[in-house]
């Protein structure tokens, strides 16, 4: 029997139950939605609804163990057999793997106190791994389990830190390693090394320098507010508030009196301290104390002091390099860009880096490096081809120009052909063929006469339909 009816009662102490589960409204539908994305979605839905009503899946588990004759350590071998699927049938029904994957934990069969002549061992090396970086969901299942938050404010707090660049989601690169595979076959052993990536961590949100900074500064400073159960107990107080069992002057007196004296002393302290900054040593040309500091555009390097005659110098760090792991020779290095490239067309080609990353100017205009470039390394000849490879995308991108209307162009975008002008773009009708646009259908575009998905132009054509929708139902009534 598959059906097992289940009631569900909150977990989660903070829980505000603002809505019911998302389920399908009609559950014989099996199949909902116009895209590949939507019918995705709506399909786990609906497996997570049915699997939610359904009896609990039975499993057999087998665990041998295995003495060694001539050591004391054991070999430990688990299977797993379905004998029951339950909901699991929702999730293999109709799949290619459901019978590989039932089988795939099988062992063969074997006896108590049965003597298993050895074939084969392999040892393969293991390295600790760190904890995982949080994605937004993990974040929210993290702070929930805190107590920290309530569920309308998860959310709008994640997009503060990374609104505030204290955090970015972004794909983290990781570091290729060598492992170690013994191998002990017909009495002979086989030493291989193998390579694999370790640390990589896709969409993660992962800590800037500043966020970093604002961090440590507020663990150091300001310990019992950033601490988990003072915040926790902040948003207990605001539920008996909201119950009325407690004024919310009074909440706000008790919290007061820890928060401002911390304040008052930390401004005292600030005065002396630099928050941010680290020292990294001494220039060995110039003599001149060189640290690395949060800036007004991010991280940098700054060589000399502000008491100096002599005014200090300054240098942005490139997106790979952090405050903390940044060593004297690679932020003095810096210190080399922008650098010379040569010339090319009779127009000079320099490499710096910038707010964006590092980059290639040529002729006034400025051509990102592609990520892993190093900008400290990068030749004449590899900077041409990339000056090269942007023009070629830029002439590309031109679908129709006007001598008459420059400032008017037909357009090859990411979401296909469309007319830019006056900093302004505008859809191109499925009907129309935008190599063979004139200018004056290109105006008509714009004025809106072909129903171009410009917002501004669509609004007042709504409103207009509105009024006219409304008239006839007025009169019908009378």
């Amino acid at each position: 029997n598959y059906l097992k009816i289940r009631k569900y009662t909150t977990k989660s102490k903070g829980a505000q139950e603002a809505h019911e589960a998302i389920r399908p409204t009609y559950i014989n539908e099996h199949e909902a939605g116009g895209t590949a994305q939507e019918k995705r979605l709506y399909d786990l839905i609906w497996k997570r609804t049915i699997a939610s009503q359904m009896a609990d899946a039975e499993l057999e588990r087998t665990v041998a163990t295995i003495d060694i004759s001539n050591a004391e350590g054991k070999f430990v071998a688990t299977g797993e057999v379905i004998k029951f699927d339950g909901f699991l049938r929702v999730y293999l029904e109709g799949t290619d793997e459901e019978n590989g994957e039932n089988e795939e934990g099988l062992l063969p069969p074997m006896k108590v106190k049965e003597v298993l002549p050895m074939q084969e061992t392999i040892a393969t090396e293991r390295f600790t791994q760190r904890p995982p970086r949080y994605t937004e969901a993990s974040l929210v299942r993290k702070m929930e389990e805190l107590g920290i938050g309530r569920p309308s404010t998860y959310a709008p707090t994640i997009s503060t830190i990374q609104n505030r660049e204290y955090v970015e989601k972004k794909t983290v690169d990781g570091v290729e390693r060598l492992y170690n595979i013994l191998t002990l076959k017909n009495g002979k052993i086989k030493d291989t090394d193998k390579k694999e990536t370790a640390g990589t961590d896709k969409n993660k949100l992962v800590p800037t320098d500043i966020g970093t900074v604002v961090n440590d500064f507020l663990v150091e400073f300001f310990p019992k507010i950033v601490d988990y159960h003072f915040t926790a107990n902040v948003e207990k107080d605001f539920d008996t508030i909201a119950e009325g069992k407690r004024q919310w002057n009074s909440a706000i007196n008790d919290f007061y009196k820890v928060f401002h004296p911390i304040v008052e002393e930390t401004m005292e302290m600030r005065m002396e301290h630099k928050a941010g900054e680290r020292v990294l040593g001494q220039d060995p040309k110039t003599g001149r104390q060189v640290s690395v500091k949060i800036g007004r555009y991010g991280p940098l390097v700054q060589v000399g002091t502000p008491d100096e005659e002599e005014k200090p110098l300054f240098a942005s760090l490139q997106k790979t390099q952090s405050i903390e792991t940044i060593t004297l020779e690679e932020a003095l290095r810096l210190f080399d860009l922008p650098r010379s490239l040569g010339e090319f067309r009779e127009k000079e080609m320099t490499v710096g880096v910038g707010r964006f990353g590092p980059y290639i100017r040529h002729n006034n205009k400025f051509v990102s490096l592609p990520k892993g470039a190093d900008p400290l390394e990068i030749t004449a000849e590899e900077a041409v081809e990339l000056i090269e490879a942007k023009e070629k995308k830029d002439r590309e991108k031109i679908i129709k120009t006007f001598a008459e209307n420059p400032e008017l162009q037909v357009l090859n975008g990411r979401y296909g052909p469309y007319i830019a002008y006056q900093k302004k773009n505008f859809k191109i009708p499925k009907s129309q063929k935008p190599e063979e646009l004139t200018l004056e259908q290109c105006q008509a575009i714009i004025d809106g006469t072909q129903k171009a998905d410009s917002p501004k132009e669509a609004s007042p054509k709504k409103a207009k339909t509105a009024k006219t929708a409304k008239a006839p139902a007025k009169k019908t009534k009378k």
